[in-house]
């Protein structure tokens, strides 16, 4: 409960400082784009902090800062050894955060102070260090959509100089931990930032964000019973909070490598950035920009975690030449153009590791019992593989920018002891309700993974449906075919309702009596 807190004040705080921040730019440009300003300011100094860090520890026992180390010729390729091997990248003393803000603030002379053109050289300078490198694939184009010339912060230098400069102020006086690697402080970032403005940019940006409680659900169940996890998987990552999430609630927290794949470059560029904020070498993490239906970066690798949200009811083309397609090619049947949902399925279904593959994956209800292709899929993936494990309904508004309820798809590899029977829970009334949006808290949360674990029927919330029950359904997945969640009615007092029906009539006219009597006496 205690880091709770923590987390909750942090959370908080960051909230009215990038809402200063936000005012600072507004008016200037679309807060969708200049959100990616804030957050790259942000992770420019993390980069630079943990910089400093790495170099006092490494330097502590030569007596020497690291501004000394790098002016000595003989010092200095050492020192850019050691931060391209443990940190992938390099920044020079010069261009450290709390250098640029000194320039800022505290500027010597006009020659000293700070200008736009600084900072933009800084960032040239840390991407150009990776050149050649094999980290060069994590940091290649990270800072792309900070835009440092675009003209709608200023048009001359000086105008430019004066608007970031006052954002990265704002961002140093942000008193956070940017270590804690449990405090998600991008993601946390970029929703509030979402969420201050209601231009339709902002709307969309939810969809690359899943909100903590269907995150931390989906994790939770993916990695229930694990130790570590050899790999673990999003073809959707978005911001990559999801995948960040897993590790979490593997037992000693190990993942020994993480793979994501997201097609909006913006949104590519900002999971990269989460990954190397929550303290994931470089080395441990593939995250790769494009279309995972249309071209599967991961290749032949299979994952033991995977957990996805999707976009739903995503339209994509069925062209005829993914029928071929080792991920689609099984089920005999490609996911319909109107619905790309089982396609995303499909393909995780492929990535899972044969031995203990684990899926929790977000979809809309749609998949549960619509008809055509879709029900030869979910028949292939649930009769003829038999890997789904768990289906379960969440409650609606649980997401930014759409109302509707989704379910959970829970898939595993190797179904022991439960292979004749599929569970259903319904937990669309376990929530917490919002002005905006509602929530999936810790006790919902909670109540939905002992329902799991102990996969034993529970009137109006869960059922464990045998395949032949399934069988007769005719591969409909629909929850409420399953669990009964109807309520019955007081039965009506039909005598009662007559007398005070009664009643009613009796008193109405009385009422009329009187004001007729009223009447009479004004002559009216």
């Amino acid at each position: 409960m205690a880091e709770e807190n923590k987390y909750q004040a942090q959370a908080n705080e960051l909230s009215q400082k990038l809402w200063a921040i936000a005012n600072e730019l507004r008016g200037q440009m679309d807060a969708s784009e200049f959100k990616n300003y804030i957050l790259g300011v942000i992770f420019y100094r993390y980069l630079s902090e943990r910089t400093e860090l790495y170099m006092q520890e490494l330097l502590e026992n030569d007596g020497i800062t690291y501004e000394e180390a790098f002016a000595d010729e003989d010092f200095r390729p050492v020192v850019e050894e050691w931060s391209l091997d443990h940190l992938g990248y390099i920044i020079q003393p010069e261009n450290l955060f709390r250098e640029l803000i000194r320039k800022i603030v505290k500027f010597r002379d006009d020659a000293d102070k700070f200008s736009v053109e600084d900072f933009e050289r800084a960032i040239h300078e840390l991407e150009g260090s990776t050149m050649g490198h094999l980290s060069n694939k994590a940091f290649d184009g990270l800072f792309s959509d900070m835009r440092l010339q675009d003209s709608r912060l200023g048009e001359t230098v000086a105008d430019r100089t004066d608007m970031i400069g006052r954002v990265m102020v704002r961002v140093s006086e942000i008193d956070f931990n940017l270590q804690d690697s449990q405090f998600d402080v991008l993601g946390t970032a970029y929703m509030i930032l979402i969420g201050l403005f209601a231009s339709d940019a902002g709307k969309k940006g939810g969809e690359f964000f899943t909100p903590t409680g269907p995150s931390k659900l989906c994790a939770t169940l993916a990695a229930l019973g694990l130790d570590e996890a050899k790999t673990v998987g999003d073809c959707t990552c978005g911001s990559a909070s999801m995948l960040l999430e897993v590790q979490k609630h593997l037992t000693t927290g190990k993942v020994g490598h993480f793979y994501g794949q997201e097609q909006n470059a913006t949104t590519y560029n900002l999971a990269r950035m989460n990954m190397i904020m929550h303290g994931v070498d470089w080395q441990r993490f593939d995250i790769y920009k494009g279309d995972t239906l249309k071209d599967d970066k991961y290749g032949d690798v299979k994952m033991t975690v995977q957990v996805c949200n999707p976009p739903y009811s995503l339209k994509w083309s069925a062209d005829k030449k993914f029928e071929d397609d080792p991920r689609y090619s099984g089920a005999g049947k490609l996911a319909p153009k109107s619905h790309a949902d089982f396609a995303f399925v499909e393909h995780m279904v492929y990535h899972m590791d044969e031995d203990d593959g684990r899926v929790a994956v977000l979809l809309p209800h749609g998949v549960l019992f619509r008809g055509g292709a879709e029900e030869t899929i979910r028949k292939y993936i649930g009769k003829d593989l038999n890997r789904i494990d768990a289906v379960i309904g969440l409650p609606a508004n649980l997401f930014h920018g759409t109302s509707i309820p989704v379910c959970v798809l829970v898939l595993k590899s190797k179904r022991n002891g439960n292979s004749d029977n599929i569970l259903f829970i319904d937990a669309s009334k376990e929530f917490k309700s919002g002005k905006n949006q509602n929530t999936l808290e810790d006790e919902h949360i909670d109540k939905i993974v002992k329902a799991y674990t102990d996969r034993v029927d529970i009137p109006k919330f869960a059922h464990v449906a045998t395949m032949a029950e399934i069988e007769e359904n005719g591969w409909n997945l629909n929850i409420p075919r399953y669990v009964d969640t109807f309520e019955e009615e007081e039965p009506v007092d039909l005598v009662a309702v007559k007398a005070e029906i009664k009643e009613i009539g009796v008193k109405k006219q009385a009422a009329i009596d009187k004001a007729e009597r009223f009447l009479k006496e004004l002559g009216l």
